[in-house]
């Protein structure tokens, strides 16, 4: 038997079903209606449902099929008008057989999910239930009992011990079937210190540009209206009846790591809407998973004071954006999704399943917590998720909360912005006239075209040396005062090679020496 694709929506006297059923008969239909039960039979379909409230046949209700459509719309009236009936959109929990909300964790209602009658659709389950035995048979108890576990309210184990191939894409635990819950812990901080970058955390902080752009942008909940209903479109109403009904036992330790690990990944997953402004991008599955230590380290927290601190730190350690504003926006964000229902956390739940679904391997996640949330999520009490947005509101998370030492990086670099700004306040230095430059570059030209005399020339040379060296002098002092007195704006071309007058008077001076030495 198929279940057929199906949707609720009410009335104030009146429920109202919408069951498409194509390629069927229209002279075969049957239906069921006893108080909060309903069952729908029209070959080869099948559909049972227990309702939150109850409806009877009294000869009000209304039937009608499209056969284009291949459509089936029933109105049936409430055994009390006015009543307003909870959760019709949490269709995976309107699949449960009635009597079935007590069973044990993991214990799945097949028949409620399947809407079996002969037993035919059984196979795959069956399948699934002996690959299972196969886990157990290969390992000793004494083996099991060494697992640490891990998953949607530590119900699992040993799961990454035939994925080892996957195991680096997906979580950063090494060994995560042998490690601790305190070893992973202390793994992430050590993790988290290493990898945070104090050049990219300031760049971020001082050039925000991009940043407050975002701060900006109103994602999909800030329109959430919790009186007119949740709005699933059609794909998510698709993937809520593909849900395996599932029913949970859980202590009191479980039910808070189960809520805590909740906060986290809804963290998460508004940080990533927010930066892709709504629109997720080939890194969204990269960024919800690494963001979530509840993903990404299998961690399980005791406080939200401790789900935001850890947050807080992935968020200014991994990320393209490392704001501390993004990670206030992103608390405030999950607050309004808590306030707004449970409706609107198991559509978030549901984008992020699909996120994970198309991302290989990141569908491993989806078997070890988001399915489960989406099935959870579904059964807990409305006032119950609402109340989680209480402390979100009243937490004050502060940047010296996060151990990175953020305060001391910005008053060092406020200081360094202080210094350069009073450096480029200082009045530059007085600049020299062209006048003086030249006259300072010809002085420096002559001094090092000057030719000193060796010793025991200068007491050799005559008296005519010295009159033709004095003349030499004399040329090169009138040569100095044309220069200062040309007029203003005129450039000497310095050429650096050596006076030749002084070079052929030296010359001249040592070949006399040589003629009186012939003497």
């Amino acid at each position: 038997m198929l279940t057929p694709a199906f949707d609720l929506s009410q009335e104030p006297d009146f429920l109202l079903l919408s069951i498409r059923v194509p390629y069927t008969r229209t002279s075969e239909f049957d239906l069921y209606i006893d108080r909060e039960d309903f069952k729908f039979y029209a070959k080869p379909y099948f559909l049972r449902l227990t309702l939150p409230g109850r409806i009877v046949e009294d000869g009000r209700e209304k039937a009608s099929f499209d056969i284009d459509k291949g459509l089936f719309t029933l109105r049936v009236p409430k055994e009390t008008p006015g009543q307003h009936f909870e959760g019709l959109q949490m269709l995976t929990s309107l699949l449960a057989a009635k009597g079935s909300r007590s069973a044990k964790p993991l214990v799945e209602d097949m028949e409620a999910c399947s809407g079996s009658v002969d037993g035919e659709e059984d196979e795959e389950e069956e399948f699934d239930w002996q690959v299972e035995q196969e886990m157990y048979t290969e390992n000793s108890e004494k083996d099991l009992s060494a697992l640490q576990k891990y998953g949607f309210g530590n119900l699992r184990s040993g799961v990454f011990t035939r994925l080892q191939d996957e195991l680096g894409d997906v979580i950063d635990v090494k060994t995560p079937d042998n490690a601790t819950a305190t070893e992973r812990r202390q793994g992430r901080l050590a993790a988290e210190s290493a990898k945070f970058d104090p050049d990219h955390y300031l760049a971020d902080l001082f050039e925000d540009d991009a940043v407050q752009n975002l701060l900006k942008f109103r994602p999909w909940w800030r329109e959430w209206d919790p009186d007119t209903g949740a709005v699933f479109t059609e794909e998510e109403k698709e993937q809520l009846r593909k849900f395996t009904n599932r029913s949970y036992l859980l202590d009191r330790n479980s039910r808070l790591h189960v809520w805590l690990g909740l906060l986290d990944i809804i963290l998460a997953y508004a940080y990533d809407i927010r930066i892709t402004e709504g629109e997720h991008s080939v890194e969204s599955s990269w960024n919800i998973r690494k963001l979530s230590g509840t993903l990404c380290w299998l961690e399980t927290y005791s406080s939200v004071q401790e789900v935001l601190v850890s947050f807080g730190r992935r968020v200014l350690c991994y990320p393209l954006y490392r704001h501390f504003d993004l990670v206030t926006a992103a608390v405030r964000d999950a607050a309004l999704i808590f306030r707004s229902g449970k409706a609107c956390v198991l559509k978030c739940l549901l984008d992020a399943h699909k996120v994970f679904r198309e991302n290989d391997p990141a569908y491993i996640l989806n078997d070890l917590y988001i399915t489960d949330y989406c099935v959870w999520i579904q059964r807990v009490k409305q006032d119950k998720v609402t109340a989680l947005a209480e402390p979100l509101r009243k937490v004050s998370l502060r940047k010296a909360d996060l151990e990175l030492q953020l305060l001391e990086l910005e008053a060092a670099a406020a200081m360094v912005a202080e210094e350069e700004e009073r450096e480029s306040a200082r009045p530059p230095a007085p600049a020299q006239s062209p006048r003086a430059l030249i006259q300072e570059l010809g002085e420096r030209v002559e001094a090092g075209l000057r030719i000193s005399q060796p010793p025991q020339a200068a007491h050799s040379r005559s008296s005519g040396e010295r009159e033709r060296d004095s003349a030499v002098a004399s040329q090169s002092a009138a040569a100095r005062v044309r220069t200062d007195t040309a007029p203003a704006g005129t450039f000497l071309e310095v050429c650096p090679r050596k006076n030749p007058l002084l070079i052929v008077a030296a010359h001249e001076g040592e070949d006399d020496d040589d003629d009186d030495n012939l003497c």
